[in-house]
């Protein structure tokens, strides 16, 4: 009987060392795969977390449009503070370009119409309503030509631009004809002209500024030509006309050629747009056309239309006298001679100038007794910096025809190209090798993106904003006519690359988001933050970005932010009470990834009667 228990035994004992070597196998394999991801001190932190945060998609996150103000089903096990909303006389509230601040500003040179924000004691902590009646703007291209009333209920531009054709009112929406001060027959026609002198059909002229932009129809029907135009306004006795350009779904900021230089870098536009503007461009020994000069590209279009242009023929319709024109129009030819920009075309009331391609062709550069050269040695180093009358100088070239800065591909060819200044290693940090890695991976997180949110494309989202867009490549990844991206480069990044996604063809603007964006409430579809709370970490407080998020964020809009979990984890419990539904997934690369994603979608709701306001 003893052979035959040491026989059991035995194999008793083979069993359980065969059990012990898979299991260290298994160990080892999970080991071995978990230092290949990377990660490093803290892992099992990160994945605790992640268990807490029950990472799976919300079933009921909702992406479509309801109208309905059904509460997320989402309960968090911390205390959450419940925002309050505003008073209804808040609906329309830019916190930079508050009407009341304004005019404690100096009126000289348009000052009081730039960006003064208000100091921490007289920030808003409440939630923007929408107006009664609101509803989500129509799709584009219906969008383009009808905006509901009940979103933007402002009638004046329909009486004081009547016979302009900028807009019209006709039941419970306005109509947008296309037409314009310089362009009653429309702006179809009137680009065609223009694109008998600038090549626009060929992609060459990809970004444009259009400084006055009114309601934006410049810039409207520039984009079925695949041209992107960077338009802005001020916020003046033209009530909500970036408001109405936005909610046709058109490119456009709040801003002014005012006292302090435009909020983009150098080298920027392919194109810039006056028509009829109402800028001084002579005045201040030619500072506003050296401005443009800055952000204009070597061998850019500057189009002026209007006075003084044609003055001899329409003296009398414009109600000014010959002389007076004629030395305003004086006045712009010597400086675009001084900048070296040549006139190539002038036909009735349109005149266009091209940019010189480099400075080694200007023999103005090296006269200071003609022109001065601008001391700053960043061209781009320009957000509340002071405006001046000097001349911003190009890279330096080799050769005669040489392009300043590089030559860019025509659209599309230059969206996924090296940027110029990735290339020629102008930016720090960034190589070839590091811009392509860059754009394969937000290729993989939209991927991801679409997985979760299936309307990210779709058109369901026509006005996107990326609030730390690094180089594009998130716009870049969603880059379709049925949407437009605005690319912020935040003031406090280390490396100011805004530059470069100008040379993708996209468009973009600096800013600092401890401050209100240059926007009215409700004109952005879709928000994406890419480690933007991590970025303003101790910078300045948390719901002052949330709150302005909410504020630029439609109803029923939708938020994507990416962090690392710690920070997610806030933003959370935070934006709960902002009357958002969230809820957060892992990293596409699995669950031991500490960096998260959270999604939301803003509730609908709109101002009431009797609200308990905390402003």
């Amino acid at each position: 009987m003893a052979p035959k228990a040491n026989s059991t035994e035995n194999r008793t004992r083979s069993s359980i060392s065969i059990f012990i070597v898979i299991c260290m196998c298994c160990f080892f394999y999970v080991l071995g795969a978990w230092q290949k991801s990377g990660f490093g001190k803290g892992d099992s932190i990160a994945v605790e977390i992640t268990k807490r945060t029950d990472c799976t998609v919300l079933p009921n996150l909702n992406f479509e449009t309801h109208h309905s103000g059904s509460k997320s089903s989402q309960v968090l096990n911390t205390p959450v503070k419940k925002f309050k909303p505003c008073h209804n006389r808040y609906t329309d509230y830019t916190p930079c370009q508050d009407q009341n601040r304004a005019m404690k500003f100096p009126r000289e040179n348009m000052n009081y119409r730039e960006r003064h924000c208000p100091p921490q004691n007289e920030k808003l902590y409440c939630l923007i309503p929408a107006p009664k009646g609101y509803v989500a703007p129509f799709p584009w291209p219906k969008s383009r030509d009808f905006v509901p009333y009940a979103n933007v209920p402002y009638k004046s531009l329909t009486v004081e631009k009547a016979v302009q054709n900028w807009v019209q009112y006709e039941g419970n929406v306005f109509r947008f004809p296309g037409g314009g001060t310089q362009f009653p027959q429309g702006a179809d026609k009137y680009i065609d002209q223009l694109a008998s002198v600038i090549p626009i059909a060929n992609g060459t002229v990809r970004t444009a500024l259009d400084t006055g932009c009114g309601v934006a129809s410049w810039g409207a029907y520039l984009l079925k030509r695949n041209v992107l135009a960077m338009s802005f306004a001020p916020r003046d006795s033209h009530e909500a006309q970036v408001q109405f350009a936005l909610e046709r779904g058109v490119p456009a900021v709040i801003g002014v050629l005012g006292t302090i230089k435009l909020p983009y870098p150098a080298r920027a536009f392919d194109m810039a747009h006056c028509s009829r503007c109402l800028i001084p461009w002579g005045a201040n020994n030619g500072m506003y056309m050296m401005e443009v000069d800055r952000v204009l590209r070597p061998g850019g279009y500057w189009v002026l239309s209007g006075p003084p242009i044609n003055w001899r023929t329409n003296y009398q319709a414009w109600q000014r006298t010959k002389e007076d024109l004629k030395a305003e129009q004086q006045k712009i030819e010597d400086v675009a001679s001084l900048l070296c920009w040549e006139k190539v075309s002038e036909k009735g009331e349109i005149a266009i100038w091209r940019k010189r391609v480099n400075d080694m062709s200007c023999p103005n550069i090296n006269d200071e007794d003609k022109i001065r050269k601008c001391l700053s040695t960043d061209a781009d180093a320009v957000w509340y910096e002071k405006m001046e009358a000097c001349l911003t100088t190009l890279p330096q070239v080799n050769d005669p025809d040489e392009v300043s800065g590089g030559e860019i591909k025509a659209f599309p060819a230059r969206l996924n190209s090296i940027p110029p200044r990735v290339s020629t290693n102008s930016l720090p940090g960034y190589t070839t090798e590091s811009f392509q890695k860059d754009n394969n991976l937000w290729k993989k997180h939209v991927r991801a993106y679409k997985r979760v949110n299936k309307y990210l494309d779709s058109g369901r989202y026509r006005n996107i904003m990326d609030m730390n867009a690094g180089l594009g490549s998130f716009a870049a990844a969603i880059e379709s006519p049925k949407l437009w991206v605005m690319n912020v480069v935040p003031t406090i990044s280390d490396i100011g690359t805004l530059g470069a996604i100008y040379e993708r063809g996209l468009i973009g603007i600096y800013h600092d988001w401890c401050e209100g964006f240059s926007t009215y409430p409700r004109t952005y579809d879709l928000i994406h933050a890419n480690g933007v709370f991590t970025l303003y970490k101790d910078k300045c407080k948390m719901e002052d970005i949330l709150l302005e998020m909410d504020r630029i964020l439609r109803p029923e809009g939708a938020v994507i932010v990416r962090d690392h979990v710690d920070v997610l984890i806030k933003v959370k419990s935070m934006a709960s009470g902002m009357r958002w539904n969230i809820r957060m997934v892992d990293h596409e690369d699995g669950p031991l990834v500490p960096e998260k994603v959270l999604f939301a979608v803003k509730q609908y709701w709109v101002g009431g009667n009797n609200q308990t306001a905390t402003a």
